[in-house]
């Protein structure tokens, strides 16, 4: 598997990363042992280079997906997406959080005083996205109320992930990174969740982070927006940590309720990537050796996220 340009972003004290040799492989060391990849058989092979090496991208599908890179000039990419052009819907959405980036150096209100600045992908064309203010708002819940079922504009990449750039966290309104939301759902058990992404990006080397909602099975979609854009009946995150005390992954699969359920604990949601794999049909972390993936993607150990 070739990976030069994103080898550098893995090199840390606590974890060196060895680079590649003659025939690709990778060797991963820490001080929990050693994690060898001779192979990697469902690697990316198509898409831009970023798809194709970094590692928190999930397998690419062909056909009318096409993947969307948003990035600075100063920090490289903010955070990627998989459109479908004939869904009209984000399939996934990656980033990375790392020494550089997971810094807080605004607060959202200091950014925008004068209103968050929802906008328009200028990478897809506007007329396959969300209407900016006019269409979630006037959208609602099955069964629910206009009062208290009425459907947010819920980020994917949150906002306070991206909030050590200007140019970065502007990019996180576009519509393509926001899902319909009910509010007891996007203010509830997703931002509790959210909450802990941050603190797991603080205390790791890198993080490497796929979240979205469920745009494909039938079964899976709890409804459509007036503009006919796909409601997910569920939302997931699959998460892939480096840090001095291993390399550890783990998965979360929330039902989209009206309901506040902010008080759960957040281990009732969490699977391996194995069983957030056969929920979601996504390969995730596809780019990391086989032997690598296999293994973490397995099983999870909540103590490995503080999680009880």
């Amino acid at each position: 598997m070739k990976t030069t340009k994103f080898l550098s972003l893995l090199l840390t004290v606590s974890l060196a990363l060895v680079s590649c040799g003659d025939d690709g492989d990778i060797i991963i060391n820490n001080d929990k042992g050693k994690i060898t990849g001779t192979t990697n058989n469902n690697k990316n092979t198509s898409g831009p280079t970023e798809a194709q090496t970094r590692y928190e991208f999930p397998k690419v599908r062909d056909g009318q997906s096409e993947v969307i890179i948003h990035s600075t000039k100063t920090y490289g990419m903010t955070y990627a997406l998989e459109w479908d052009h004939s869904k009209k819907a984000t399939r996934w959405v990656c980033w990375e959080m790392n020494a550089d980036n997971r810094a807080e150096r605004y607060s959202r209100s200091q950014l925008w005083p004068n209103g968050d600045p929802w906008a328009y992908d200028p990478l897809v064309l506007q007329s396959e996205q969300q209407a900016t203010y006019s269409e979630l708002s006037n959208s609602y819940f099955p069964g629910s109320s206009k009062s208290d079922g009425y459907y947010q504009k819920g980020h994917i990449c949150a906002s306070q992930d991206r909030i050590y750039d200007k140019e970065a966290n502007e990019q996180t309104f576009y519509m393509t990174n926001i899902m319909p939301m009910v509010g007891n759902f996007n203010g509830g058990i997703w931002q509790k969740l959210e909450g802990e992404v941050r603190k797991w990006g603080k205390n790791s080397d890198n993080l490497y982070i796929c979240k979205g909602g469920t745009i494909d099975q039938n079964s899976y979609i709890l409804d459509y927006t007036i503009g006919n854009h796909i409601v997910p009946k569920y939302f997931f995150m699959a998460l892939f940590k480096t840090s001095s005390k291993g390399i550890n992954a783990i998965g979360f699969w929330m039902e989209h309720r009206n309901e506040n359920r902010s008080n759960d604990k957040l281990s009732i949601y969490a699977k391996s990537i194995d069983q957030l794999e056969s929920l979601t049909g996504i390969d995730f972390f596809c780019n990391l050796p086989d032997e690598t993936e296999d293994k973490v993607e397995s099983a999870y150990k909540l103590s490995d996220w503080n999680l009880q």
